[in-house]
């Protein structure tokens, strides 16, 4: 997915502008004259359709939107200094980097990064950003002599970024969430809100608390769109941490996976083993790990909290004869086959309230000890929401407020 940003050297110039209250100082600090600084104010303002500074006797100072949209520009190159040091600091050690060249990045550059980095092809790169081999080329190397370091290789699955490009090119992505925050903060103010809200969820949170919460936001916000992803855990944390995703929702991590993301708990949640009605072992009471051997597991992945319990804390998967014959975390598959067979699994009651209070699944009477886990939110470290965003998290929370106990699993 190719990154948009505004022209990166008049962000800048409306940066130092709304900082210095004048032009004179801000031309200075950009390097342009001050008839272009003034022209990049305006082009600006005409493209973003809002004023942003208002000339007063004592200097320029920012609108109500221009305020909104400077606290975003100043996190937006924060984020590209931040990656641009820990770059330089990579680079060290195999040549003599450039200190601050996010500075005079341009945001075709940028574009040709994360499109390279894509693609893993010069070729398919071009393609995506709609312009000729020749012009990416040309981009990449001309960040490369910018930045004074190695920024791709040629690896075994195409062109890879270098361990200090990488490092830069998750700045930019998180510099481009910013900006993107920034100017649905502007289209709210005027307005017509349409912020886009990426959510990657996980398994329990599909069922209830979260269609909840994103009805009750819809319902008052028309222009507004939220885009759900359902990945494993390391890749829904990978796009989180890269920008692509807003906040994740499911069960928490212990302990937390990286130092950049922050976990809040909204409720507790316990593990159940769930078969289909007409299951040998539903109308049995006190079941023990020996009596679900004799029927065939479908068992959540190793890395999720419902097979880390299974195959680590019950070590089914280690028995001489292990159960487990199929592994899956596909919701649709596990109601199909606990339809159609003596199939047992592991998974929490509120995952499958609907199947249970339509009479597909009942829980088996089967004590799970220490199967208790936390579900919550996951964002970054220092993120701040919109104002639409931080409503979809207060109605996810008192979704998870409102959240009833699951309708009984178990055949009387």
């Amino acid at each position: 997915m190719s990154v948009e940003f505004l022209n990166l050297r008049h962000l800048r110039a409306f940066m130092e502008v709304a900082d210095a209250h004048g032009i004179s100082a801000a031309a200075h600090k950009v390097h342009l004259s001050q008839p272009a600084v003034t022209q990049a104010i305006s082009g600006l303002e005409a493209r973003l359709g809002t004023k942003l500074l208002d000339r007063r006797t004592e200097g320029m100072f920012p609108t109500k939107a221009g305020g909104a949209l400077l606290a975003r520009v100043r996190r937006m190159f924060g984020h590209l200094a931040h990656g641009a040091a820990l770059a330089v600091r990579i680079g060290r050690r195999e040549g003599k980097p450039v200190p601050d060249f996010h500075l005079r990045v341009t945001a075709a550059q940028l574009r040709a990064l994360i499109a390279i980095r894509d693609a893993g092809n010069f070729s398919l790169a071009a393609r995506t950003l709609g312009i000729s081999q020749p012009s990416i080329h040309r981009a990449g190397r001309d960040l490369e002599k910018l930045s004074g370091m190695e920024l791709f290789s040629a690896g075994r699955r195409g062109i890879e970024l270098t361990p200090q490009a990488e490092a830069f090119a998750r700045s930019v992505k998180l510099a481009e969430a910013e900006l993107n925050q920034g100017l649905d903060d502007l289209t709210r103010l005027a307005g017509r809100d349409s912020t886009r809200i990426t959510v990657g969820s996980m398994p329990l949170s599909r069922t209830r608390i979260l269609p909840e919460a994103i009805d009750a936001l819809l319902a008052g916000s028309a222009g507004v769109q939220i885009r759900t992803i359902d990945a494993p855990y390391a890749e829904l944390l990978r796009g989180l941490r890269y920008g692509d995703i807003d906040v994740l929702i499911g069960a928490l991590r212990d302990p937390v996976p990286v130092d950049d993301v922050v976990q809040e708990p909204l409720f507790e949640d316990r593990l159940s083993v769930v078969a289909g009605p007409n299951h040998p072992l539903a109308e049995r009471r006190n079941i023990g790990i020996s009596d679900t051997l004799a029927y065939p597991w479908i068992a959540p992945p190793k890395e999720t909290p419902g097979g880390s319990y299974l195959f680590r804390t019950l070590q089914i998967g280690d028995m001489q004869e292990t159960p487990v014959r199929i592994v899956s975390s596909s919701m649709v598959l596990v109601r199909g086959l606990l339809a159609r067979g003596d199939y047992l699994t592991i998974l929490s009651p509120h995952q499958a309230e609907v199947e249970i209070a339509h009479g597909d699944m009942v829980q088996l009477d089967m004590d799970l000890p220490d199967s208790r886990r936390p579900i919550g939110l996951t964002t970054r470290t220092g993120w701040v929401p919109t104002a639409t965003q931080a409503r979809f998290l207060d109605l996810i929370r008192a979704a998870a407020t409102r959240r009833e106990s699951p309708p009984s699993t178990q055949i009387e």
